[in-house]
């Protein structure tokens, strides 16, 4: 039996077009009045994901920039939230600074970006987000607490910057991939993963009774932990790999075909039209639960 489900956002409930679909909306409802929590697992800004929480009567406590703010709609007290050191922050985004990273510094309710000529990706990314424009991040740290930052690059210069985030901080602060072009870097320690354990304590929730739904490598911590792990069809390898069993895309409605399959035990879950369901790890469909749910006539 699940009681505790968590959404991660971008690629997992909203596409591109940034909109909830009908059947994901009624299967969530569904959940919900089947008294599950529901909560959403983010490495957004706590603004950006509670209008998504509002449209679907999320109540609970969310987790978002990656696990730094567990924090409920409505309330001015977070059940969590992890701030990053100012000095490893400034040391971090004067780095970036030199080699001309296009980066974002995140303070809980702000984001801070520089005024420079940014690729495309950048805007499409942060389409969401409302940006402070400033002429130094590093002297935002004076007056702002630091949660985390992210550095915007096309997907071969992203491979560049993360593998060198990690080789000159990756003892000092959690680095990890979110998109094929955003690199992030959060406190240590920090990770979707652990949000969702100590969220799922404070309800008195057993992991065995959790389920998590993911599309990238910031979402590996996440679905590993919960009791039932699900990826998205067009996830990350490294993702699919670890999960316990890979829903639809997004533009298939794979959440709400995980939740009819797994919360509210629908048979019809397994007869997800052509697309089918997918075997974990293998990218293949899974004939073997659509022929034990969807038996032939």
């Amino acid at each position: 039996m699940i009681r505790l489900l968590a959404l991660d956002l971008d690629g997992t409930l909203i596409g591109s077009d940034l909109t909830v679909a009908a059947r994901v909306k009624r299967a969530i409802a569904a959940a919900q009045a089947r008294r599950v929590v529901v909560t959403l697992a983010t490495g957004r800004m706590f603004e950006v994901a509670a209008p998504f929480a509002r449209d679907l009567a999320i109540t609970a406590p969310l987790i978002c920039y990656q696990g730094a703010l567990v924090r409920a709609v409505g309330s001015e007290s977070p059940l969590l939230v992890t701030l990053m050191e100012r000095p490893l922050m400034q040391e971090v985004l004067e780095w970036g600074t030199r080699r001309g990273w296009h980066l974002v510094f995140y303070s809980p309710g702000k984001a801070f970006a520089l005024p420079q000529e940014h690729p495309n990706v950048f805007y499409d990314i942060l389409s969401r987000e409302r940006i402070v424009w400033v002429d130094s991040l590093p002297a935002v740290l004076d007056r702002h607490r630091p949660v985390k930052l992210i550095a915007i690059a096309e997907p071969i210069e992203a491979d560049h910057i993360e593998a060198e985030l990690r080789e000159h901080f990756g003892d000092r602060m959690a680095v990890v991939r979110s998109h094929t072009s955003v690199v992030e870097g959060s406190p240590l320690g920090v990770t979707k993963g652990e949000a969702l354990r100590k969220l799922a304590a404070h309800l008195s929730i057993p992991q065995s009774q959790t389920m998590a739904i993911g599309d990238r490598d910031n979402d590996i911590t996440l679905v590993a932990w919960a009791g039932v792990g699900v990826a998205m069809r067009d996830g990350s390898p490294a993702l699919i790999e670890i999960a316990d069993w890979v829903a639809p895309s997004v533009q298939d409605d794979g959440v709400a075909v995980a939740i009819e399959r797994f919360v509210l035990n629908t048979a019809a879950a397994a007869c997800t039209s052509e697309h089918g369901a997918i075997a974990a790890g293998s990218g293949q469909p899974d004939h073997a639960v659509e022929n034990a749910l969807c038996p032939s006539p």
